[in-house]
């Protein structure tokens, strides 16, 4: 079962599949052939959001993009929303496309799904991209905080009318005129307004958005385990101006990760695929051409395990700046 996706130009950019695993209805794209890429987009967006980069991706490679569950055109049961549990759907869908292994793509909350599944499936992953990623430090935007406090589930129902959506209109119109980071995405920040629409999204953009962040900011974090990524080709793309994840958290996350490499977009806002999708797609299969796919050690693994993190135990989430440049 199939629905085209019209581009820009009116012609299909390429086909919206679905499969039904564990019960459940997952849209998703594959299209393209070669090596795999599996691109996982952030809390509140759907495949969607890789529009702009998915046709020229597919050029030389077989991308795979889904909607996660609880997002776009996907189910949005009662069920597991939690980090670990996206990446076991993201092994599942690869296993009933016969996929064994790829380069794990994630933006936003989809950088700690991507981490998170190289952390489950080391065997399946062969390199990371970790774009504007999550599951870094604590600090997050304050809006995802307050969605997150008690009694904000009824605050979102209304959130998502269309005069909540003029509202929230006018006022990123107005914080970019005082200069916000934030709206510079003003585009992506409405589709999630338009999105919370529907009670079934809503319920399980909270129960997503509370599996990885409290008030208090996010909850989930890859430094404690970003050793093991030794051997790993990471890696990570920011925005200058990113108003949803620091562009130091992605500072904190290469001097974290052994061997990462971080490109910096100078200008662009949480998705600089989509601010300058060109220079994304040329960097990513630079990055493919220039690294080896990881190649997965047990005894490596094990050896890393027991000799712990290099810093002894530290918490990873109380790194400063300071620190870092240091």
């Amino acid at each position: 079962m199939a629905a085209p996706n019209q581009a820009t130009t009116g012609a299909p950019a390429y086909e919206v599949q679905y499969r039904c695993v564990h019960g459940y209805r997952r849209a998703f794209v594959k299209t393209g052939a070669g090596p795999a890429l599996l691109l996982i987009h952030g809390i509140g967006n759907d495949l969607e959001s890789f529009d702009a980069v998915i046709p020229e991706l597919a050029r030389h490679h077989t991308v795979v993009a889904p909607d996660l569950l609880g997002h776009g055109r996907s189910d949005k049961p009662h069920a597991d929303y939690s980090v670990a549990a996206y990446a076991n759907a993201m092994r599942d869908l690869l296993s009933v496309l016969g996929i064994e292994r790829a380069t794990i793509i994630g933006h936003s909350l989809g950088g700690g799904v991507a981490t998170q599944f190289a952390y489950q499936y080391p065997e399946r992953c062969e390199r990371l991209v970790l774009v504007s990623s999550g599951g870094v430090s604590r600090d997050v935007h304050p809006i995802l905080r307050l969605a997150t406090a008690p009694g904000a589930d009824m605050v979102m129902s209304a959130l998502g009318g269309r005069h909540a959506q003029r509202i929230a209109d006018l006022l990123l119109r107005l914080s970019a005129r005082l200069g916000s980071d934030l709206a510079l995405d003003r585009e992506m920040v409405l589709a999630v307004f338009r999105s919370l629409g529907h009670a079934t999204s809503r319920r399980a953009f909270v129960r997503t958005l509370r599996a990885a962040v409290d008030v208090r900011g996010q909850v989930v974090t890859m430094l404690d385990r970003s050793y093991l990524a030794v051997g790993l080709p990471t890696l990570l793309v920011w925005g200058s101006r990113d108003g949803v994840i620091p562009l130091e958290h992605g500072r904190i996350a290469q001097a974290a990760m052994p061997g990462s490499r971080l490109e910096i977009f100078d200008g662009a806002g949480h998705f600089p695929h989509r601010a300058d999708p060109e220079r994304f797609v040329t960097l990513v299969c630079d990055f493919l051409k220039s690294t080896q796919p990881s190649a997965f050690c047990a005894e490596r693994w094990c050896a890393l395990l027991r000799a712990g993190r290099p810093d002894g135990g530290t918490d990873p989430r109380k790194m400063l700046p300071a620190e870092v440049a240091a």
